[in-house]
C-alpha cells in the first residue's frame, strides 16, 4: 500500500546519454541520502536548498548532488536529485542501494502528483506537465506552456469567483427565507449567468482547435485516381511513405503520417479516388475515403490539371470535391496539380492559371497550382496549411483535454438551467443547486473537485520520473 509519507525515487532521465539523474523526494531523503553518498565537504541534511554539492558513492561512481528544501521544491517535499555517470550497472546499483535504504519506485506521475496534493500546481496545471514532456511542435509547446503558467486556470479562477458569489447571496437569500428578501438583482444575475454560459461554450468549443494542436491537425488528400494524391503525401512529408503508380486505384485504403509544418504538427491523410468502382475492395476504400473527409479540419481537394483545358472544367471538378466537404467548419483547398507537364502550360509562374467561382470563394475555398513531383508551389502550400489550421490566428485561450471540455460544456448546461429557471420564476434554491453545480464541474478541471479515480486515470499517462 503507497504512502504520501514514503520516500519515493525515479530516474528522471531516458537511455543513451552521457549522465542519469536520479530523482528522491519525501520527508527523510536528505537524511537517507547522506547513507548512501559522501560529499566532500559536508552532508546533504544541512546543505542549504538550492544547491549542489560534490560527492562518491564508495565504489560505485562520483556523483553531483542538487538538495531541495520542502516547502520550496517540484512537490513541496524535501527533495535530492543525484547526477551519475549513464552506465545501466551504476544507475541499476543506485537504485538497489536506494530500495534496500528504505525508499520506494515511484509510480507514474507521483512526483507530479504530489505536486498537485500539496498546493504546488492544480491539476490542470499537472495535466499540462505531460503535454510539455510529450509535445513534439512549437505550437504544443505554447499551449502546454501557457497552461502550466497558469493562464487557463487564471480564466477558470475568475469564472468560478462570480460563480461563488453568486451563489453566496442566493443562499444567503435562504437563510432569510421567512423575511422573503432578495439580495441578488435577477435582472443581473440573468445577465451574468448568461455571459458566464457564453464564455464556457466558448472555451468549449475552442476544443476542435485545441485538440488538433495537441494531436495533429488531420488533412484529409482527396480526388480522382491517379490525381497525385500518393506523390502529394510524399512530397508532404519527405518521404516515400505512399505507393506511386500510373495504374488508377493503386491506393485502397488510407495513409496516415504526421508532419510539422512550420511548428504545426499535421497529420495528413491520403485517401483512395473517388469514382464510381465496381471492385469490393475499392468501394471499401471510396467508403473510408469519405468517412476520414467528413472528420478532417482541412481537406486538399486534388485535380489533375493536365485533364483540365478549360477553367469550366476545372472549376467543375473543384464543385464535386466540395460536395464532399462541409464547408461550415471545415477548410477546403484545391490544388491544381501536375503543373510541370508540358500539356498544362509550358509558361507556369507563379499566379494560378485556373480560377474558382464566386460562391466557392464566399465558402473560403482557396486554389493553388502545384506541381507535387518537382515541389512548385509547395512553399504557398504550406503556408495555406498553416493559415487554414487557424492556430496562428486563434485568439484566448484553447482547452486542448476532452475531460476539461466536457466540464466547460457541462458548466455552460447547468448555467442555462440558472437562465431557465430565472426566466420561470423558480425558487432560489433550485437557482442555486443549478449554480453549484456549475461550480462543481468547473472543480473538477482544477481539482478543486476530484476522487482517486480521477487522479488515477490522469496521473497513470506520465513517465515514471515525472
Amino acid at each position: 500500500m503507497t504512502s504520501i509519507d514514503d520516500i519515493i525515487y525515479a530516474p528522471s532521465t531516458g537511455q543513451g546519454g552521457a549522465i542519469s539523474v536520479i530523482r528522491l523526494s519525501g520527508k527523510g531523503c536528505h537524511k537517507l541520502a547522506d547513507g548512501l553518498i559522501h560529499l566532500h565537504r559536508g552532508s546533504i541534511s544541512e546543505a542549504p536548498g538550492f544547491s549542489i554539492r560534490y560527492g562518491e558513492i564508495p565504489e560505485l561512481d562520483d556523483v553531483l548532488v542538487s538538495i531541495f528544501k520542502g516547502p520550496k521544491s517540484y512537490t513541496g517535499d524535501d527533495m535530492v536529485e543525484i547526477s551519475c555517470h549513464a552506465s545501466p550497472y551504476v544507475v541499476g546499483e543506485l537504485m538497489h542501494m536506494l530500495s534496500e535504504a528504505g525508499a520506494r519506485l515511484a509510480e507514474p506521475g507521483e512526483f507530479t502528483r504530489r505536486a498537485f496534493l500539496s498546493g504546488k500546481i492544480d491539476l490542470a496545471q499537472a495535466e499540462a506537465v505531460a503535454d510539455i514532456i510529450s509535445s513534439s511542435s512549437k505550437a504544443q509547446h505554447r499551449l502546454a506552456l501557457n497552461q502550466l503558467n497558469g493562464g487557463f486556470s487564471k480564466e477558470l479562477a475568475d469564472i468560478r469567483d462570480s460563480l461563488l458569489e453568486l451563489t453566496a447571496l442566493l443562499e444567503l437569500e435562504l437563510d432569510f427565507s421567512e423575511e422573503d428578501v432578495q439580495f441578488a438583482d435577477r435582472n443581473k444575475l440573468r445577465t451574468l449567468a448568461n455571459s458566464l454560459a457564453q464564455r464556457c461554450s466558448s472555451l468549449a468549443a475552442s476544443f476542435r482547435v485545441g485538440n488538433a494542436v495537441k494531436n495533429g491537425v488531420p488533412v484529409a488528400i482527396i480526388g480522382a485516381p491517379n490525381s497525385g494524391k500518393s506523390t502529394l503525401l510524399n512530397t508532404l512529408l519527405n518521404d516515400d511513405r505512399a505507393i506511386v503508380s500510373d495504374v488508377p486505384g493503386t491506393t485502397r485504403d488510407t495513409v496516415e503520417e504526421t508532419s510539422i509544418i512550420d511548428g504545426v504538427l499535421f497529420r495528413f491523410i491520403d485517401t483512395a479516388g473517388i469514382r464510381s468502382a465496381e471492385d469490393e475492395i475499392e468501394k471499401m476504400g471510396i467508403e473510408r475515403t469519405l468517412k476520414k473527409t467528413s472528420q478532417a479540419s482541412i481537406v486538399l481537394g486534388v485535380i489533375d490539371a493536365s485533364e483540365v483545358s478549360q477553367n469550366e472544367k476545372f472549376i467543375s471538378l473543384a464543385k464535386d470535391l466540395a460536395a464532399h466537404v462541409d464547408l461550415t467548419w471545415q477548410k477546403l483547398i484545391i490544388l491544381a496539380n501536375k503543373m510541370d507537364l508540358e500539356t498544362v502550360n509550358k509558361n507556369v509562374n507563379d499566379s494560378n492559371i485556373f480560377v474558382l467561382p464566386h460562391d466557392l470563394q464566399v465558402n473560403g475555398v482557396t486554389a493553388l497550382s502545384i506541381s507535387a513531383k518537382t515541389g512548385f508551389g509547395l512553399d504557398k502550400l504550406h503556408s495555406a496549411l498553416v493559415s487554414a489550421s487557424e492556430i496562428d490566428t486563434f485568439s484566448g485561450t484553447l482547452v486542448t483535454n476532452a475531460r476539461h471540455a466536457n466540464a466547460l460544456s457541462d458548466t455552460a448546461s447547468s448555467l442555462s438551467k440558472v437562465c431557465s429557471g430565472l426566466d420561470s420564476g423558480e425558487p432560489s434554491d433550485i437557482i442555486a443547486e443549478d449554480l453549484r453545480s456549475a461550480i462543481n464541474s468547473l472543480g473538477t478541471i482544477t481539482g478543486q473537485i476530484t476522487n482517486n479515480e480521477v487522479l488515477g486515470q490522469i496521473f497513470s499517462r506520465f513517465c515514471i520520473g515525472k
